[in-house]
């Protein structure tokens, strides 16, 4: 039987910081404003009233790839329902998260939002299912990997050039949820030479690389760990709300809660416990367990459940290597009629600064292809498949409210 306890910090610790602060006591490991570094340095210097990291932040939410965020799903895709998870949300959940542990450690919270804010806006219509889809095209025809994280920070970086920092970027690129540690340590020594090694590496080795990847930062590695608490809870939440698992359903977890609220208050004092005044992230053993075991009941009895897994498999995936290959053909063919050539290619070529002096057309076929499916919405990829394919009978039918 679950516990409901919400642990708090120790009055030990509670003390200590409580002193720390009266003293004025600086984490000597936080990343400062004054250490961020841009491709162009000689663009987006930092004023007092926009600091370095909050310039990345405003840059990440006034792009178009942000607004997208609204009509991405989590995990529960053929739902009309307000209540289940956006990634809109996900994100803001995860910078909320990771700004109260930030805030508590010391470490520079703009930073950490900016790493928050844009870890997944480089993902794919209907989640990690639409992300393992992609990757398998894109494999076959170019023997190359296709990641969310990787794209995120391509779409940063590349397709939208907005000169985001070195730290962002490598948070972005190392926030990989899906790999829990139990201490993070970061790499405090890192460059663009790195980041861009790092990136290339995901390409041509897939998930061997991404395994490899520790971020420069304590606040990137704080969103790390976040990223997995933010979704854990929730996506519990959004299984019973989407009747995937019965209301009565009772998760395992002992240390950490079985539940959204428990699991992100048990977590976050844990962290705080045996993190502060270090210079590494560090989960207590009995946490890091829990947090595994609690990881593998959501796969075991929510996202590999028949009632999500026979669709995404039966339907999605099809219909994404018939929007692969058609478009596929069209840039082979340099058939500029269509789609992806207006909806897609002639956004970036009016939108970004990077391609000014390089053609964007240069880019390999299957990249500009992944470029413009990555970047669609669940609803737009549906629509986009019935206005290309007429007469298929491949569709969703989304369960409607009052199911």
């Amino acid at each position: 039987m679950s516990k409901l306890i919400y642990e708090k910090l120790s009055d030990e610790l509670q003390k200590r910081i409580i002193e720390d602060r009266k003293a004025g006591v600086i984490n000597p490991y936080r990343c400062d404003d004054d250490d961020a570094v841009r491709r162009d340095p000689a663009h987006d210097k930092p004023t007092m009233w926009r600091p370095a990291f909050v310039r990345d932040i405003e840059k990440i939410m006034h792009l178009p790839f942000y607004n997208r965020y609204a009509d991405k799903t989590q995990v529960f895709s053929f739902y009309n329902n307000d209540d289940i998870t956006r990634r809109a949300l996900h994100v803001q959940l995860v910078s909320r998260i990771a700004r109260n542990i930030g805030a508590v450690l010391g470490l520079n919270l703009d930073l950490i939002e900016a790493i928050a804010l844009g870890h997944d806006i480089g993902h794919t219509p209907f989640g990690h299912a639409g992300e393992r889809f992609l990757n398998t095209l894109y494999n076959r025809e170019t023997g190359r990997y296709f990641n969310h994280n990787v794209h995120s920070v391509r779409v940063l970086d590349k397709l939208c050039a907005r000169n985001i920092s070195f730290q962002t970027l490598d948070g972005v690129l190392c926030h990989n949820g899906e790999f829990e540690q139990q201490e993070y340590v970061p790499v405090y020594q890192k460059s663009f030479d790195d980041l861009d090694a790092e990136i290339e590496g995901c390409y041509t080795e897939g998930q061997a690389a991404i395994k490899r990847l520790v971020p420069s930062t304590l606040e990137a590695c704080v969103v790390r760990i976040c990223d997995m608490i933010a979704y854990l809870g929730k996506d519990r939440q959004d299984a019973r709300t989407a009747r995937v698992i019965d209301k009565s359903y009772k998760f395992k977890n002992d240390k950490i809660g079985s539940e959204n609220a428990a699991i992100i208050n048990n977590l976050t004092v844990d962290i705080i416990e045996h993190s502060y005044g270090n210079s590494y992230i560090l989960l207590s053993d009995e946490a890091y367990t829990d947090l595994k075991t609690a990881k593998q009941e959501n796969y075991d009895v929510i996202y590999n459940n028949p009632k999500l897994s026979e669709a995404y498999e039966n339907i999605i995936m099809p219909m994404f290597e018939k929007i692969y290959y058609k478009f596929l053909e069209d840039i082979r063919s340099k058939n500029e009629d269509s789609l992806i050539y207006t909806h897609h290619i002639a956004f970036i070529l009016q939108n970004v600064q990077y391609y000014k002096d390089t053609n964007y057309l240069h880019e390999e076929a299957n990249q500009i292809v992944v470029d413009y499916i990555a970047s669609m919405t669940d609803y737009y990829f549906i629509s986009l498949y019935k206005h290309l394919f007429p007469e298929s009978k491949l569709g969703i039918e989304y369960k409607s409210y009052f199911e």
